[in-house]
């Protein structure tokens, strides 16, 4: 199929005039989105905690996390990011790709609109008579 690759802004916040544009592999099936530490830096992004990755390899890695805010076209959102080192490349994980309510089409190589969903309570659903459809309580 082939790999995705787009440009979106990332800032330190939905506020912050200071944005970067940066070109990342877009990779649905992974969680973390990983940025250059040195754009991050230099956008006012810190980090607040360590976490250790697991690579293809069986290797392990540990990388600093941080949250930045990311915009594509009129679609933005804040997200976890990876404080990336040289050897890492710049990666548009699902995390962020949700956070922004969007999906990516793999056959078209494009992001579009995520369909968002929220869920009720259960428990504000009761069944109804035998062979008739669930009735909601009322409150």
């Amino acid at each position: 199929m082939g790999l995705t690759r787009l440009k979106l802004k990332i800032k330190k916040d939905a506020q912050s005039k200071a944005e970067r544009e940066l070109q990342f592999l877009i990779d649905s099936g992974a969680v973390h989105t990983v940025v250059p530490r040195e754009v991050l830096r230099a956008i006012g992004v810190k980090p607040f905690k360590k976490a250790s990755f697991i690579l293809a390899n069986g290797g392990e890695i540990e990388r600093e996390i941080g949250t930045a805010h990311f915009v594509y076209k009129d679609h933005e959102g804040g997200a976890p990011v990876v404080f990336g080192e040289k050897t890492d490349t710049a990666l548009l994980g699902a995390t962020t790709l949700e956070a922004m309510g969007l999906a990516l089409n793999p056959l078209k190589r494009e992001l579009y609109p995520l369909q968002m969903t929220l869920m009720a309570d259960a428990s504000m659903w009761l069944p109804g008579a035998a062979g008739s459809p669930s009735v909601r309580r009322q409150m």
